[in-house]
């Protein structure tokens, strides 16, 4: 009983994470003169020159840890649970959750978010934003098709489904729409 209850208290990290990341990028932007979030990728208030790194590094300090720490108990709680594909949708969710923890830490962008084609930027984008991207794709489809194959876990499927609807939302509208409204495509604007 104790185990579940230190799972649970730990799993709510996950909340933390998200208050943390959200206070980043509503107040990181005040310490940014000239940003502009309609055309500006949320990486340039955590480039590795941009003014509002040290307010972002202090308000986003417990996003990364906090969601580490959440996704790897909802690892440890599935065991033994669920359907085998949507415990691997869950899975693939972790290492993606590993992957941006270690790699934007490691190849923030450079030169006040431009991504100008540096090392440090191919890296942000290919190496670790690339495996992000991917790896959500893979995870939320794993987890609806597990999730609609099981009655008892629709609503997991559902959540999945909403998720990826406004990823690729968020996608469409960045090559359909104006710069002025979704801001610059950073995988078509990097010079290499």
């Amino acid at each position: 009983m104790t185990k579940k209850k230190l799972i649970n208290w730990l799993g709510l990290l996950g909340v933390v994470s998200l208050l943390s990341y959200t206070a980043a990028v509503l107040f990181a932007p005040a310490a940014y003169p000239g940003y502009d979030w309609k055309r500006q990728a949320v990486s340039d208030l955590s480039a590795s020159d941009a003014p509002s790194l040290p307010l972002w590094n202090q308000l986003s300090c417990l996003y990364e840890l906090g969601g580490i720490v959440c996704v790897m108990m909802v690892c440890v709680f599935i065991r033994g649970r669920l359907n085998k594909t949507i415990r691997i949708g869950i899975y693939c969710f972790a290492l993606m959750n590993w992957i941006s923890a270690v790699g934007y830490t490691l190849f923030p962008l450079s030169t006040g978010g431009s991504a100008g084609g540096t090392f440090q930027d191919v890296m942000h984008l290919y190496a670790v934003t690339l495996p992000v991207v991917l790896l959500s794709i893979v995870s939320l489809a794993l987890i609806m098709i597990g999730g609609y194959r099981d009655k008892p876990h629709r609503s997991l499927a559902i959540w999945a489904t909403v998720a990826l609807a406004a990823m690729f939302a968020g996608a469409i509208g960045t090559g359909a729409a104006p710069q002025a409204y979704f801001g610059p495509d950073i995988f078509l604007s990097t010079r290499m």
